[in-house]
């Protein structure tokens, strides 16, 4: 590839298990010091916004509601305090699956356990298949807390930054097996951009990001390319959205480091209201600007790289973390200073 000193070539992947393979596996490494592989918001944990925990928080004030959460959300900082600094042995209780909040909240008919429900498109129609399952079944004493995103926004949002100079994407795998390979073709379509969906082995990434190098380099027309047909289909999982679409509306989000999205998130659809947190306990998100040495808002938006961050490895580790992204195993910091070459 011909390329003058001058220029860098940027390639975001917008998948938190693509920057656990891609920095595991060593690809950021063979790669020319002008190729910057730059990782997007692809973490559900680290986009989740302080006023959420903080919602949370007000609930554990309540001494009736139990939370049930997955174990990464557990150090995420609110405002000013993490469900792990106000957890006790009852109040707080840790899940694998959207399912077993059901178990929870039937063995604890006198209490009121809320889920909070964390993530992407990918986690959304489980999600919603256990909202639908309490909605007709029972329990009575379980509600969901919702930070659910929606990718298309936030890739939009990042794309029109004139900050950003992203000259390629690689699509997030996981949300494409739900939505469909078509869901991402708007970024070759409306900004003429090379992407490509792809797998997690590192044969499949390889085998990505050469094809939009070739395409950033002029030596092959700029295209949109599903590279994992294996499991992502052009229209995606019919039934997962049909899903998603009947229990969930479209809402203006708040991303941690980066504020108000519009269109971005996920809330409970009126039909289901009864189950919706927010309604049953009257908890609204409250936005308090607070200073903050962390840069995760602009690791997020592939703004800077891990490394660039002062704080990295040195006041921010993962046995104290400054924020998220070092917290969640699906954090860009937490995979590079797990797997990445760092001088201490």
């Amino acid at each position: 590839m011909m390329n003058d000193d001058k220029k860098i070539i940027r390639i975001l992947e917008v998948c938190g298990t693509h920057t656990q393979a891609i920095v595991k596996s060593g690809i950021r490494y063979i790669l020319p010091n002008y190729v910057k592989l730059l990782s997007g918001p692809g973490c559900p944990v680290c986009v989740t916004s302080e006023s959420y925990i903080d919602m949370a928080m007000d609930l554990l004030s309540n001494e009736e509601v139990i939370l049930a959460t997955f174990g990464d959300m557990l150090k995420v900082k609110g405002t000013f305090y993490s469900l792990f600094e106000k957890k006790t042995k009852e109040n707080v209780v840790i899940l694998y699956s959207p399912e077993d909040a059901i178990v929870l909240a039937q063995k604890n008919p006198e209490k009121k356990v809320v889920f909070l429900a964390v993530g992407f498109e990918t986690t959304a129609p489980i999600i919603a298949t256990t909202i639908k399952n309490v909605q007709e079944n029972g329990p009575d004493n379980l509600f969901f807390l919702s930070a659910l995103k929606r990718m298309e926004p936030i890739l939009r949002f990042i794309l029109e930054d004139d900050r950003n100079k992203i000259n390629g994407l690689i699509c997030p795998g996981h949300v494409a097996s739900v939505l469909g390979s078509d869901a991402f073709r708007f970024i070759t379509e409306d900004f003429h951009l090379p992407a490509v969906v792809c797998g997690f082995e590192a044969e499949d990434i390889k085998k990505g990001v050469h094809l939009l190098l070739d395409q950033i380099d002029g030596k092959s027309p700029v295209s949109f390319a599903n590279l994992y047909e294996r499991c992502v289909r052009t229209t995606g999982n019919k039934l997962a959205k049909d899903y998603m679409e009947e229990v969930f509306y479209i809402e203006d989000g708040y991303w941690r480091g980066i504020g108000k999205v519009p269109n971005s998130a996920l809330g409970l659809d009126k039909k289901y209201q009864n189950l919706d947190a927010k309604y049953k306990f009257g908890v609204k998100e409250k936005i308090i600007p607070k200073p903050s040495a962390c840069q995760c808002g602009e690791i997020i938006l592939g703004l800077k790289t891990p490394y660039e961050c002062k704080q990295f490895a040195v006041s921010c580790t993962p046995e104290n973390p400054l924020g998220p992204c070092m917290i969640s195993s699906e954090g860009a910091c937490s995979a590079h200073y797990k797997y990445g070459k760092v001088v201490f």
